[in-house]
Parts: structure tokens; sequence; C-alpha cells
């Protein structure tokens, strides 16, 4: 009897546990961070472009569920996202629909888990917006991270080109993108960082190519980079460094010309952000001639800018493996090592 009687009531305990019903969090909630440019103007449902943008979250339960909106720019665009939970292997995700209804850690065992998601592809694909969470109880993540970086850049920080999981020249052009595995999150996470990326395919200081008609000092103040619209308000992202990797798709211009909009460009960051460290890069993948003109540029724009806390590093290798001759996401993890290296070196910084 005694047995029948525990037997029972396990049953009923365990039966109880199985209809316990999720609650509906909407994408306001206090527990969620958000990270990166993002328009809130409507709080219920924040909308993200660029790439790298994420958010995170602490939920209870062995799973939860999230629901995305996917802009499905000109009907068919789809964005890519990567999901981390726990220390998981990264799940990347390509969305299929508008809305997207995702569940997350289903075979996990029960008790609080640590998500994050990251929008993979870039503002020309579409904007992204959470709509809700649906667990049984939502919490603020512990946050571990104790510095902030943000990274100007083209298609190289936007991390085009690099996951090769489906080839080249397959596919749709953004089935190759991947921001969370792009050299800027890599080093930001090594750092123990916050990450935000201001990027764009094609973008240059001064010239942009594949018939864009903006450049990098024209969108470097906006949430949506790829209409120029909605103004960022820079107090709520002051980074401790600012990485500028920009003039592969400037190409050779007139080298005084090119020193002269670089500089104004530094200054315009320079009134955004009157305290960070300022760090000007060479392109990653740029060929031998290129190469030697950013060598001969940026020591030059470093030294005309007169700001003590504006520095200049280049890169010792070209990264050409991915599509396009981008870097593929092994040689993003170097671009990440070798630039982690010389910003321990330059700025004593501790990890």
């Amino acid at each position: 009897m005694y047995r029948i009687c525990i037997s029972i009531l396990l049953l009923s305990f365990f039966s109880c546990i199985a209809q316990q019903k999720t609650q509906t969090f909407s994408a306001d909630h206090p527990a969620i961070t958000y990270t990166g440019r993002i328009d809130f103007s409507d709080p219920k449902l924040p909308t993200f472009y660029a790439p790298g943008v994420y958010f995170e979250f602490d939920y209870e339960g062995s799973y939860c569920d999230i629901t995305l909106i996917d802009e499905a720019l000109y009907g068919k665009n789809h964005n890519y996202i990567s999901i981390l939970i726990d220390q998981e292997p990264v799940q990347r995700l390509k969305l299929a629909s508008k809305e997207n209804k995702i569940r997350i850690g289903e075979k996990l065992a029960a008790g609080r888990h640590h998500v994050l998601i990251c929008k993979g592809t870039e503002s020309n694909i579409g904007s992204l917006a959470l709509k809700n969470i649906q667990a049984e109880q939502i919490y603020k993540s512990l946050d571990h991270t104790t510095r902030k970086i943000e990274f100007y850049g083209n298609s190289i920080t936007c991390g085009t080109g690099s996951n090769l999981s489906i080839p080249c020249g397959t596919g749709e052009w953004s089935d190759q993108h991947d921001a969370y595995a792009a050299y800027g999150p890599i080093l930001a996470r090594s750092l123990h960082a916050k990450w935000q990326l201001t990027s764009y395919s094609g973008i240059g200081l001064m010239h942009s190519c594949c018939d864009l008609k903006f450049t990098m000092p024209d969108i470097y103040d906006k949430i949506n980079l790829r209409d120029n619209r909605i103004n960022w308000n820079f107090s709520t992202y002051q980074p401790d460094l600012v990485c500028v990797t920009l003039g592969q798709n400037d190409g050779f211009q007139p080298a005084e010309l090119f020193i002269k909009n670089y500089i104004d460009f530094l200054k315009k960051l320079r009134q955004k952000y009157p305290k960070a460290e300022i760090l000007c890069l060479s392109s990653p993948m740029a060929d031998p001639e290129l190469k030697s003109y950013f060598a001969l540029q940026l020591p030059e724009i470093v030294k005309r800018a007169d700001d003590t806390n504006i520095n200049y590093y280049l890169f010792q290798k070209s990264y050409n493996s991915g599509c396009d001759s981008h870097p593929d996401a092994q040689e993003h993890v170097q671009i990440a090592q070798e630039l982690e290296h010389a910003i321990l070196k330059q700025y004593n910084w501790k990890k």
C-alpha cells in the first residue's frame, strides 16, 4: 500500500509539472537585455537592422519559445540568426516566414538556462523584431562583460562570405553571412566585452562600391543603415574602444583627399565618443598594393589627427579564403586573434 501511495504521488507530481502553463512575456520585459542599434519607438516590437545586434535573457524550464518578425524584404529575403544556449554549440538558423515561432532548448534538462540571439545578416537583407517570449519564467542574465567595443566597417566586419556551410556561388547571397562569427564579436567575447557592428557591405569612407548612394560618414549615426534613417542616440552605448575598418571599397584615392576625409570622420566619432580609444585598421583582405597604401596613409592620418587616443594597426597578412575573396570563418578567428594581441599590447588591457 505504501509503495502504491508513493507511486500515485509521484505520478500526480509529474503530471502537474507536465501541465504547467507557460507565460507570454512581451518584448519590453525588463529581463531582456538588448545590445546594438535598435528602434524602440514601439517598445512592444523592438526592431533592428544591423548585423550583430543581439538580445539575451535567462528562462526557467526545459525549453522556451521566441517569436521573431522578419521583414521579408522584397517578399523573399530572410534573415539568419545565431542561437546560443548555455554552453551548447551555436545553432545558425535561417528564418522561413514573416512571423517565426522558434522553440529553444527542447532537449535540455529542466532548470535555468541562458539564451543569446544574434542577427547574423546585414541591413540590406531586412530588419528583425522580437515579438514575445513564451516560458515558465524569464530572468535578467548575469552580465559578465566589463567593456564595450564598436566596429565601423564594410562587408568584412559584417561577416559576409565567411560561412561556407553553403558553398560560395550557391543559394542566396546572404547564405554565407555570419555576423556572430565575424572577427568583431569573436574579439569582444574573448575580451569580455559587449559588441556593436556599424557595418554595411560595399561601404566606403569617401567612395562606396556596388552602386551605393552613401558612404559611412553619411549613415554612421543611423539605426537603419540601409535607408539612412532613424537617428541613433549615441549616449546609450559609449564604447571603450572604437575600431574603424574602412578603405577597402575606396580603392586608391588621392592621398591628401583620403587623409582629409578620414580625419573629418574621426572628428565626428570623437564628438560622439569623447572618452573612447579609437583604432584605425587596415583592411584584412587588402592585396599587396592596397596594404602598402594603408601603410603610408594610416600613420599620417593618426599623426595629423593630433589626438593621443587615436592609433592605428596594420594587419600582417591578407585573409581571402571566403566567398569573393573575403575572410572565411577560420580566418575571422585569426583576424580576431591578431587584433586582440595588438589591443592587449597597445592599451595594456588584461583578459
